[in-house]
């Protein structure tokens, strides 16, 4: 399963731990590291059972479950800049008169007035979640909506994509098959971004491309590289470094 996928289905539970439990491992649902229940671990002179050595892996590569949900797209979210600015600050510990000076708010009131704004949203989260759960039991015919990717950019209807259409939209563009060459990269924003999960799987997570290696790659899909490697970097698939010297599939 895709990181993406682990995220966006997990529970509040799952959520809030940063890892999800199958029967044989447990799984960071942020980058996907699985350790195998019933080891021992060794690290940095100590010994971990697997789910000590989850959580410490968390710890360690992620700094903690709450720096990465903030870190997330604001699409994701639903925090303004000024609501992310606040949590992060509130998770710091930081006095509401600390607060005050950081930010330059008008008074403690102002913060006060905030995490009350903060817990009202918290409220209405958990009513739309039961909700949602509460409909998912009725709804026979919810299509089976994709994941978004965690690094997706311009999150927006183009997004509004099921397995069927992107199925549809693979044969169509693909007609060799997913491994095959791309027949021509579509003008329309829905089938592109479809034909960027395609692309984005012939890159290996964790390495890191040179621009010629990245282009040798595209090139064999379709004769356009330079489109295909600037839309795989705009929708948020690829990053690189300013100068063009290293490229790599986000996380």
């Amino acid at each position: 399963m895709e990181v993406s996928e682990l995220l966006w289905n997990a529970s509040s539970e799952q959520l809030k731990s940063g890892y999800a439990e199958e029967d044989e491992m447990y799984i960071c649902i942020m980058c996907g590291f699985k350790v195998e229940k019933g080891f021992i671990y060794p690290k940095n002179n100590m010994l971990y059972e697997a789910e000590k050595f989850m959580k410490h892996h968390i710890e360690t590569e992620h700094d903690s479950v709450f720096q990465y949900l903030i870190g997330l797209n604001k699409k994701f979210t639903g925090l303004t800049e000024h609501q992310n600015s606040l949590l992060r600050l509130f998770y710091e510990g930081r006095s509401d008169a600390e607060i005050q000076t950081e930010l330059g708010i008008g008074s403690s009131s102002t913060i006060r007035n905030h995490r009350f704004v903060l817990k009202e949203k918290e409220r209405q989260a958990k009513v739309f979640l039961a909700m949602m759960e509460l409909l998912k039991a009725k709804d026979n015919h919810a299509p089976t909506f994709l994941p978004l990717h965690k690094t997706a950019t311009m999150v927006d209807d183009r997004y509004n994509i099921t397995q069927e259409e992107q199925k549809y939209i693979e044969s169509k563009f693909f007609p060799d098959g997913i491994d095959g060459p791309l027949m021509k990269f579509p003008r329309k924003e829905k089938q592109k971004l479809a034909t960027l999960r395609v692309l984005i799987q012939r890159f290996e997570k964790g390495k890191i491309y040179t621009e010629k290696e990245i282009n040798h790659v595209l090139k064999n899909a379709y004769e356009d590289f330079v489109t295909l490697r600037r839309y795989l970097i705009e929708y948020g698939f690829l990053d690189r470094q300013d100068d063009g010297s290293a490229y790599w599939v986000k996380n």
